[in-house]
């Protein structure tokens, strides 16, 4: 069963007052055991000042502080910290810095949250859908009684193995859209933070967005099919989508066609030019599309397929961008997929490359 997978639950004994001792705040740290051994410092007004740890202390007790001396004496005054509104490009860089607690302030400068970089890598401002209401046809008998998302691959579910991917990258908004055997994944994330909305009917495999209640239309919305068993990395992704500044941005895998003969350029009745056994190099939708909110606000509530949805934003002017996937993509649509999805799980147990 999935669990609530998020970088800011810490608790509050990572936060020490500046005016505690030294003392006290090595027996903080000693408590920490197993976890990040940093104190996040806060003076009388709870506004943050400063990092410690146990080699600030050291130094400090070397210099000739006292324990007994409060923590401001020798707290690391220029920490690194994130505003609530900060880019996931400043957040990288200094998960790139070697940082692993990194805080997010008010614009007042108290904590908000703290991100643990071990556990979440990022934190995109998105909210994320997956689409879970096929009926798996390709996959029978194994779909007859279990939705395709609640096939397990190794031991884990594959929509579940989704959302803990989105959830490391600090994504909190997640709903999943039902159909077929909608009661086994309402019951399935009753217990989390996921949300499910039901189908009334078959609305295509882009047409479901339009169920979701209208958000920031400057925001996006990551749409991805749920049965995708992928190493993508969400943060390039959004990163992409971002510097691109598309409307719509498409996850694609490369799709090599080799042709084992000469091909003839012509025009008209003249030949132009002959190449030898070409190969080609075509981009694949992978089911995966950051999409601005002001199309996902304005959708129609009816049937939908992504191809038309995208054809139709074309036409009416939105940039549409495509971010390429580097790493593992596997569409689980037939029993050797799955097979497929099953071994390369086996060896590697965590697909996020981040």
């Amino acid at each position: 069963m999935l669990t609530k997978m998020t970088g800011h639950d810490l608790p509050d004994r990572h936060i020490i007052s500046s005016d505690a001792s030294l003392r006290v705040a090595l027996e903080t740290l000693n408590s920490l055991s197993g976890e990040v051994m940093t104190l996040l410092v806060t003076d009388s007004g709870g506004r943050m000042v400063g990092t410690l740890t146990d080699g600030d202390v050291r130094r400090a007790l070397l210099a000739g502080v006292t324990l007994d001396r409060p923590v401001e004496s020798a707290m690391h005054r220029a920490f690194r910290s994130v505003r609530q509104e900060s880019d996931p490009a400043d957040i990288r860089r200094i998960r790139e810095s070697g940082i692993s607690l990194l805080p997010v302030l008010d614009a007042d400068g108290r904590i908000v949250s703290v991100i643990d970089l071990r556990r979440q890598t990022t934190r995109l401002p998105v909210r994320a859908v997956l689409m879970a209401g096929g009926r798996g046809e390709r996959l029978r008998p194994l779909t007859d009684s279990v939705p395709k998302p609640l096939l397990r691959v190794a031991d884990r579910c594959i929509i579940d193995i989704n959302i803990e991917s989105l959830q490391r990258c600090g994504i909190e908004d997640i709903t999943v859209t039902v159909r077929y055997l909608a009661e086994q994944i309402e019951r399935h994330f009753s217990s989390t933070p996921v949300k499910c909305i039901r189908e009334d009917e078959p609305l295509g495999t882009i047409g479901a967005l339009s169920l979701l209640p209208a958000v920031d239309p400057q925001a996006s919305t990551l749409l991805m099919n749920s049965d995708l068993f992928t190493s993508i990395s969400f943060e390039e992704f959004y990163l992409r989508h971002i510097e691109t500044g598309a409307d719509i941005t498409i996850a694609t895998v490369p799709h090599t066609v080799s042709i084992p003969f000469a091909i003839l350029s012509v025009d008209g009745d003249r030949v132009t030019g002959i190449e030898e056994k070409p190969t080609y190099t075509h981009y694949a939708n992978a089911g995966i599309y950051l999409i601005r909110n002001s199309l996902v606000n304005d959708m129609p509530q009816h049937r939908l397929d992504a191809p038309d949805f995208i054809a139709g934003a074309i036409g009416a002017g939105a940039k549409v961008s495509y971010f390429p996937i580097s790493g593992t993509w596997l569409d689980i649509g037939t029993p050797a997929d799955f097979r497929q999805a099953c071994e390369v799980m086996r060896h590697h147990r965590n697909l996020s490359p981040l």
